[in-house]
């Protein structure tokens, strides 16, 4: 898919009053249930807007058809950044977006999404099945009338697209550069100008010098939106999200109202899904690489050791201020997740770290 073919689906404010005309009563004369769902997501976008779309059928197919999910791209029903607020306050339904967006609410939501130098999607999956991150998640987004789910993860994300090289830590102090979550307080503590905005905004800051660098995803989504077209050095390790887990959420009154059978439905269509978002974007990931390298003149870049090296200690200044936070919550949330970091971590040096080793040298990849 082409940059052009997502980003013309703009969309006026009348559409959008229009979608919102059309919230009806949950259950219909039929039986069935109707339900909106708002994404942070232009439509089809690949990776995240695919996901979306692959959500609300799935939800439909597990249900039987008993209940039907529409879904509305960013700025349809509500702007992508609004989609939160609007499924707690009844607005729609359920949304589909990512943890990070909501740093606004409480710092603590941010570690269900990503967390720089933290876990990978499949850890991330594990804490929230098999180390209390899940009844953590429910707990914090009950205060704001929802009951999230996991829906998939990119797997590990790129540093971003850079103007000019990087070549030590001097080179990042001023640097005008988008990320969002906890790796934006990482960066600001390098001394970088960070700036939250949606993956079509950052193109065209690129284009016009208001950004410096950014990372948005990897390289099948960062393809799509064009990125190569304005920056040419892409760099790596996206240390500040080693994975960025997709999420849905439930008004809490809705879900609960459902019937049992409902519930698991719904909570089956967003767990079963994780694994196949996930190896998507990695098996779609490493083919649109080698395709940005050999056809559009990427320069694929690792960044400097001692770059990595400041990072890590910003990152472990960030976690550390959270475990100070004066939010009892949030302290519970960071200690959990440290634990099951450290525990599971420590681990993969003999399992899955060793492997890759293995075959690295073996294969050379």
């Amino acid at each position: 898919m082409d940059r052009r073919s997502f980003l013309k689906a703009g969309v006026t404010g009348t559409a959008a009053a229009a979608a919102a005309s059309t919230l009806a009563a949950p259950a219909l004369a039929s039986g069935t249930i109707k339900w909106n769902m708002v994404t942070a997501w232009p439509k089809n976008l690949p990776g995240p807007g695919v996901a979306a779309q692959m959500l609300a059928d799935r939800i439909g197919t597990l249900s039987g058809g008993r209940i039907e999910v529409k879904l509305h791209a960013a700025g349809e029903l509500v702007p992508g950044r609004g989609v939160f607020d609007a499924v707690g306050e009844g607005t729609a339904e359920l949304y589909h977006a990512v943890p990070a967006y909501w740093g606004s609410k409480s710092k603590g939501i941010l570690l269900f999404g990503s967390q720089p130098f933290g876990l990978r999607a499949d850890e991330q999956f594990g804490w929230m099945a098999h180390g209390g991150g899940q009844a953590l998640y429910d707990e914090m987004y009950a205060r704001f009338g929802l009951k999230p789910f996991l829906c998939g993860n990119s797997g590990p994300q790129m540093a971003g697209w850079f103007r000019k090289e990087i070549n030590s830590v001097d080179d990042l102090k001023g640097l005008k550069y988008r990320t969002t979550g906890l790796a934006s307080e990482m960066c600001s503590k390098m001394g970088m100008a960070v700036q939250a905005m949606g993956g079509r905004d950052m193109f065209q800051a690129l284009q016009s010098g208001a950004l410096d660098a950014g990372e948005f995803i990897g390289p099948w989504t960062d393809s799509a939106l064009g990125f190569y077209q304005v920056a040419k050095n892409y760099y790596w390790p996206g240390v500040g999200e080693p994975s960025s887990a997709e999420e849905c959420a439930v008004n809490a009154k809705v879900f609960a109202e459902l019937p049992d059978d409902l519930k698991n439905a719904v909570t089956m269509a967003c767990e079963s899904l994780y694994n196949p978002v996930w190896t998507e974007y990695t098996t779609k990931h490493a083919a649109a690489l080698k395709k940005l390298v050999a056809d559009q003149g990427v320069q694929l870049k690792m960044l400097p050791e001692d770059v990595i090296k400041a990072m890590g200690k910003a990152a472990d200044e960030v976690i550390g201020e959270l475990r100070e936070d004066d939010d009892e919550l949030v302290k519970r949330i960071t200690e959990s997740f440290v634990a099951y970091r450290d525990s599971v971590g420590s681990y993969m040096t003999y399992a899955d770290n060793g492997q890759m080793n293995a075959r690295a040298m073996v294969r050379g990849y």
